[in-house]
């Protein structure tokens, strides 16, 4: 397992045996033809700025508080480092109607993002805006999407088959629902996977820390972004 030490203390001494004898965690590796995948790092999640997370909550609901804006330093450095090599940077978003009926079953579980909640923020920033601190360049790919899977009822799919792409950096938030996901479905479609721990947020951090302890379980190889750049800068 490639998940740095300090998640491991959420597991129990039954856990850490399973793991250990298990067989899973194995390294996939890289493809010969990654992208990198920005999954909704827009103002709803992240706030409009760096503040405690209860405090940003309180005008963003979604929001994952300071943990996501150190998360964007290290996004910005992959993101540079594709583009100096050519490769794809693809960000999603979510892509619903003012009156929000498409949210669908969002609204079943997020009391706060039903039409009568008067939490949206006295603020002009539009929570499915890109944070500008790693705003898409002319090159780069951004797709809608109203589910957590960025594969799910979008083109996603066919845009890496067009790029030729046979691997996805995965960064974003929030690790325990849309990374996850994504990353889950990016499995099934038989793409290599590495997630950058640091590079993804969540509100909760023990939801965070299993999360990535289960993915580099099954789906993907979680490594730091200063991994994934070595690597990169190495040649692969």
């Amino acid at each position: 397992m490639s998940t740095p030490e300090s998640k491991f203390h959420y597991l129990t001494d039954r856990d850490r045996e399973v793991m250990a004898l298990s067989g899973y965690g194995a390294r996939m590796g890289f493809g010969a033809a990654p992208a990198l995948l920005i999954v909704d790092v827009t103002y709803g999640f992240c706030g409009d700025r760096p503040e405690p997370i209860l405090d940003s909550i309180r005008r963003w609901p979604n929001s994952c508080g300071e943990d996501a804006w150190s998360a964007i330093q290290h996004i910005g450095r992959l993101a540079s480092a594709f583009r100096a090599r050519k490769r794809p940077v693809i960000y999603t978003r979510g892509a619903y109607r003012e009156d929000k009926w498409d949210m669908g079953s969002w609204l079943w579980k997020h009391a706060r993002s039903r039409p009568d909640s008067q939490t949206r923020p006295e603020s002009p920033l539009h929570p499915d805006e890109i944070v500008d601190a790693i705003k898409p360049q002319p090159d780069d790919l951004i797709i809608g999407k109203q589910k957590p899977s960025a594969f799910f009822g979008t083109p996603l799919q066919s845009h890496l088959t067009l790029l030729g792409v046979d691997s996805l950096i995965v960064t974003g938030c929030s690790t325990s629902g849309c990374v996850r996901a994504t990353v889950v479905d990016g499995f099934s479609a038989n793409y290599r996977i590495a997630v950058a721990d640091d590079a993804c947020f969540d509100r909760l951090q023990s939801s965070h820390a299993t999360s990535l302890i289960d993915m580099d379980a099954k789906y993907a190889d979680v490594m730091s972004t200063a991994e994934i750049l070595e690597h990169m800068n190495s040649g692969g």
